[in-house]
């Protein structure tokens, strides 16, 4: 029997990872009445999942860096299967909490290791357009989860939600084992143990493209993760809050590859990051800003186009760094090790950003206020991106892993 593309399984296990962080949102309208959960006990379940990434990314991707990526996807994948099933068995918020928690554990082993085993299972020449997908394997699940996840919690609750994305994840895990060689996981030239995480501290690449991660993702989970709740409080049918909010996650899928393919045609990564920045301080200011909150079908209409804009060009951060992350690590054993520290950064901003949302939305009574908090964050990025584009504006030694940037 042919084994599929790997390098194309590595995105899907992505994805199917991905599934448990959008699983959320749509199910908690229904949470929030069967367990009593309330709005920011709400922002911290959405952000719960990121706890282990916001503690333990950096020390997670030098073990991968040592122990191989494929192994420790495999492992990051069971987690979450097991996870999972215990979750649908929660009988309250404080129980749900703690097992977000461990699938977050999960979420970070099973896609932390993903960029450096791409780039073990393709040529240089696919390299930045395969990460471009990979880029995309957030949107992906999310939207999907976003979008079939009101059917499914309808037709077996969210606990049977809970325990097919289990079931999922379970078989993702023996897809995966089976299709990516096992050469995948042989050891970087370079030696490994604590020197990794000290090579990557000590430079600035790791640095600026980790906290340029967290300046997107709090943005992005804050306001793609409240939709269905900003929806169903605005009295909208659930199937409508589901459609509509799938799709702006599905969108931000159209930056991420795009990243890839402009950077391919020598477009320049900090120019990519200025324009994703700038566009989501825009589209956050159309949908959220409060002299468009009128209740008239236009001014939603210009409302939700705002939520795309946000969504679909910001999607040209992600796909960006991710490219940049295998560019700026010190070096070839370093790569995996310099994605868990951007991955812990992102953790940090999607652990931040939905609390701080709903802490502003509850302040103000309503949801006027968030375009502040997603402006701010857009502002750093802005700035980091200019650290960015004089970073790789510097000459690298020979044989550095940076001395690869290309554009």
């Amino acid at each position: 029997m042919r084994r599929p593309d790997p390098a194309l399984v590595v995105v899907l296990a992505g994805i199917s990872a991905a599934l448990h962080i959008g699983k959320l949102p749509p199910a908690l309208p229904v949470l929030r009445e069967a367990l009593q959960v309330s709005l920011v006990e709400a922002g911290f379940l959405l952000s719960m999942v990121q706890l282990a990434g916001m503690t333990l990314g950096l020390a997670f991707g030098a073990v991968a860096d040592a122990w191989g990526p494929r192994r420790i996807m495999v492992l990051g994948l069971a987690i979450l299967s097991a996870a999972s099933v215990a979750g649908g068995a929660a009988q309250g918020a404080q129980a749900l909490l703690v097992l977000r928690g461990c699938e977050g554990v999960g979420f970070l082993l099973a896609t932390l290791p993903a960029p450096g085993l791409i780039r073990r299972l393709v040529d240089a020449g696919r390299l930045s357009g395969m990460l471009g997908w990979w880029g995309a394997y957030m949107p992906f699940g999310t939207a999907a989860a976003l979008l079939v996840g009101p059917a499914l919690i309808a037709l077996v609750g969210w606990p049977g939600w809970w325990w097919l994305l289990s079931l999922l994840s379970a078989a993702m895990a023996v897809v995966l084992w089976w299709s990516v060689p096992a050469s995948a996981d042989a050891p970087g030239r370079v030696t490994a143990g604590s020197g990794r995480i000290l090579r990557t501290l000590r430079a600035p690449g790791p640095w600026l493209a980790s906290l340029a991660f967290a300046m997107y993702s709090s943005q992005w989970l804050a306001v793609i993760g409240f939709l269905p709740t900003i929806y169903a409080q605005a009295g909208l049918p659930a199937a409508y809050a589901a459609v509509a909010t799938a799709f702006a996650a599905a969108v931000n899928m159209l930056g991420n590859i795009g990243s890839g393919r402009l950077l391919q045609r020598g477009v320049r990564a900090p120019l990519l990051l200025q324009v994703g920045y700038a566009a989501m301080a825009a589209g956050a200011v159309v949908a959220f800003a409060g002299w468009t909150q009128d209740t008239s079908a236009a001014t939603a209409a210009v409302r939700y186009g705002g939520v795309l804009l946000f969504s679909a060009v910001g999607g040209l951060v992600p796909g960006t760094l991710f490219s940049l992350a295998v560019r700026v690590a010190p070096d070839d054993g370093t790569v995996s090790t310099t994605v868990g520290w951007m991955q812990q950064w992102s953790a940090f901003g999607q652990f931040v950003g939905p609390p701080l949302a709903a802490w502003a939305a509850a302040r103000a009574g309503g949801w006027e206020a968030t375009w502040w908090i997603t402006g701010a964050f857009a502002m750093a990025g802005l700035a980091l991106s200019a650290a960015i584009a004089r970073l790789l504006a510097r000459p690298a030694p020979t044989g550095h892993a940076a001395s690869r940037r290309g554009p």
